[in-house]
């Protein structure tokens, strides 16, 4: 089990994994996933009080500044669910509070392009839902953060991308990372182009972001708030940048560790996606989530030239197309380790049970 530097304790955890279709512009299906998930973003994105969030002048500026292509969609999402002042702050994504993960990404190119990624993080924290979109004239599909963020995620060009924390501390001036992987997205069809345009973005926290493209353009590129974005020499990444930065985080996501098995998984000229996958469901890259509060949620596995993306875990899968009409629910419950808040606060312990994530 893993040295946690809190008390925790199992408890079943239902996770609502479900696909929904979100139409050609931000409307009723997207605003009914916003409203069942905006008590706990409300209580997040206020942390730190609100004053210490930036205005809606500001959050509405930034976006069509840096983002003017989806500047429509910004505005239609937050039409949709209610217009309210917080809430359109919240929407775009402009210097939210600081968001860590620890996750791992590779990049195929032969013998087919490919593109897998394990999403570690608190499972209560989750929002558990794949989002198809089609809005401004382009479809896209992924796993959803915050609203219209996506954590990864393909489009009908088959442009593929994913995130991972680059394991640093320093905070600045941007946008949070989940919507600069939805307009990249929305606005880009080739791995050249998605990089041209991720180099000019302020992005507010460190992070990896791995890109591949249906003709097999695989690149990873290094954003911080600090300094210019650099492009790895790595078809993978872990959770740091090159030289490691801050070694608390390091060590207890064994981030030196699964770089070191991704880098023997991407040089191996034999592999294919099918072992690259599968590799993906095993430790070291795999984390079971009774083992460690930030665990592996999921898995994804993004096939460019066919637009298939695939949930996985290690006793299912559930795949589906950026082309397709299907929507559904796979509801998972697992045993996971939880911090245990109230013996933190210094209340009784948690006796355990089942949390159902909304």
């Amino acid at each position: 089990m893993s040295q946690e530097p809190f008390p925790v304790y199992v408890a079943d955890v239902t996770l609502p994994f479900r696909l929904i279709e979100a139409g050609i512009e931000p409307g009723p299906a997207a605003a009914e996933q916003f409203h069942r998930a905006w008590p706990s973003y409300r209580r997040w994105f206020l942390h730190d009080g609100e004053e210490a969030r930036p205005s809606f002048a500001d959050c509405r500026d930034a976006v069509r500044s840096w983002m003017p292509e989806i500047y429509d969609d910004y505005l239609a999402f937050v039409a949709a669910v209610g217009g309210g002042d917080l809430e359109a702050r919240f929407l775009s994504h402009w210097c939210p509070p600081p968001l860590v993960t620890a996750c791992s990404i590779a990049l195929l190119d032969v013998p087919a392009p490919l593109l897998v990624r394990n999403y570690d993080y608190p499972p209560s924290l989750c929002d558990a839902l794949a989002l198809r979109t089609h809005w401004s004239g382009r479809s896209v599909i992924g796993m959803a953060d915050c609203g219209w963020g996506l954590m990864d995620g393909m489009n009908d060009a088959g442009l593929s991308i994913a995130i991972s924390f680059g394991g640093r501390r320093d905070v600045g001036r941007g946008f949070g990372i989940g919507l600069v992987v939805r307009y990249l997205l929305q606005v880009a069809t080739t791995t050249a182009d998605a990089v041209a345009r991720l180099t000019d973005l302020p992005v507010q926290m460190s992070y990896n972001v791995a890109i591949v493209d249906a003709l097999g353009d695989r690149r990873v590129v290094h954003v911080a708030p600090d300094r210019p974005a650099t492009a790895s020499p790595f078809a993978f990444a872990a959770n740091r940048q090159g030289e490691t930065e801050w070694a608390r985080h390091a060590d207890y996501c064994n981030t030196v560790v699964r770089e070191d098995y991704l880098a023997s998984l991407v040089s191996f000229p034999l592999m294919d996606g099918a072992q690259l996958v599968s590799a993906f469901l095993r430790p070291p890259l795999y984390r079971p989530l009774f083992e460690s509060t930030w665990g592996t949620v999921y898995t994804t596995s993004y096939e460019p030239t066919s637009g298939v993306m695939t949930l996985l875990w290690p006793d299912d899968h559930w795949a589906f197309s950026v082309h397709g009409t299907e929507v559904g629910e796979r509801p998972r419950t697992v045993a996971a380790l939880l911090p245990d808040l109230s013996a933190i606060r210094g209340e009784t312990p948690h006796p355990g049970g089942t949390l159902f994530v909304m």
